[in-house]
């Protein structure tokens, strides 16, 4: 079987996590299906894919703004499916469905809509969408399946949690101890590591409020990681910075940036927060964090309620005061970490293991027939 992904490809975040790990993984278990990737930009995602040993079809800049850009990305796209005899088209995300699910359905290919966000059928975007119904869709969470309705009321779908990469060998303890000494934590300090892409409903102000209200705690640290990747995101961080010198937590929080060794990063530290104040769709991190054995503290909402429970984490309100309480005893109970952590790793296998999400995915498509998607 050959699949064809269609996404945008400028930016980097879950999506694109998610498509270099199918790459990999895919690879790595030789199923027979051959994946592909369609882009419109170059950039960190088509080099990752590529030196996956992915082809990436190069669809042209396509920018709504410019209606020529999405004429000519559109006909890139049809040459495409024209040469590939493919046996499906996923379409991530509601920009690419929009600009392209008429592409595919015009060459009578299975359309596949792979859904990683909650929708409220009210955006430009997903009403442009929406005039063209897919043949099947593939929810990344129950919390963002129950949202399918906003825009796609008779679609058929399923629920598959994407896939995480395959653990990696556990750290050594000189190397980690090297890399927290590197990154300015001692052998008595508990690291809190938070890694999302730098947006305000990712929590950072609120971990940071929260944190302020453990000042007087010792032994902490904070390891923020993710950058910056448009120009209101760096405004963003920039107010971040200026929170942390405002709280006097200077010396206490380290802000890494953009890093491509998050895994080991995860390794290195001893509690995963990220704790968004508006529900997260599904949450890679927070099955990446279990994989390495953290305990992960998070708000009550959304895809996390799927992920985490009391045997490997902590859920509470999106509030400071809770969040505080419930990081000072993480921070002061090693037993606590270690029991909570020690769970992950199964946790983080009977949601996202690649070889069963290999396997359930390819039964997905092969069950993508034209026309089946609207009962």
């Amino acid at each position: 079987m050959r699949v064809l992904h269609v996404y945008s490809g400028n930016l980097y975040g879950g999506i694109e996590s998610f498509l270099v790990t199918l790459a990999r993984e895919s690879a790595r278990h030789a199923t027979g299906t051959v994946h592909e990737f369609a882009l419109c930009f170059e950039g960190r995602l088509s080099e990752e894919l590529r030196e996956a040993g992915a082809a990436v079809h190069p669809l042209g800049a396509a920018r709504v703004g410019r209606p020529w850009t999405v004429w000519s990305a559109r006909k890139a796209l049809d040459v495409v499916l024209g040469a590939g005899a493919y046996s499906a088209v996923v379409c991530h995300a509601a920009w690419p469905q929009a600009l392209f699910g008429a592409v595919v359905r015009a060459a009578g290919v299975p359309l596949v809509f792979y859904q990683h966000d909650a929708l409220t059928g009210r955006h430009w975007l997903e009403r442009w969408a929406r005039a063209t119904p897919p043949d099947l869709v593939l929810a990344n969470s129950r919390f963002t399946a129950d949202s399918l309705r906003n825009v796609y009321p008779r679609a058929t779908f399923r629920v598959r949690h994407p896939l995480v990469p395959a653990p990696v060998a556990p750290l050594p303890a000189q190397a980690r101890a090297a890399i927290r000494a590197e990154l300015g934590a001692g052998e008595g300090n508990v690291v809190i590591v938070c890694v999302s892409r730098m947006e305000a409903w990712k929590g950072h102000r609120l971990l940071l409020e929260a944190l302020a209200r453990m000042r007087e705690a010792r032994g902490w640290r904070l390891w923020v990681v993710g950058g910056a990747q448009r120009e209101e995101e760096q405004r963003y961080v920039e107010g971040l910075h200026a929170q942390v010198r405002a709280l006097g937590l200077e010396g206490r929080v380290r802000f890494l940036g953009q890093r491509s060794d998050v895994p080991t990063l995860l390794r290195a530290a001893d509690v995963h927060c990220q704790p968004n104040t508006s529900p997260e769709p599904f949450g890679l991190a927070f099955v990446e964090a279990l994989q390495a054995g953290l305990p992960v503290v998070t708000t009550a909402q959304g895809g996390p309620l799927e992920i985490v429970d009391a045997t490997c984490g902590v859920l509470v309100p999106p509030e400071a005061g809770a969040l505080s309480v419930a990081l000072l005893r993480l921070v002061a109970d090693a037993e606590a970490r270690g029991r909570l952590g020690a769970a992950g790793p199964a946790r983080a296998a009977l949601l996202c293991e690649p070889s069963v999400f290999l396997r359930g995915f390819e039964e997905d498509l092969r069950d993508a027939r034209p026309g089946s998607g609207q009962g």
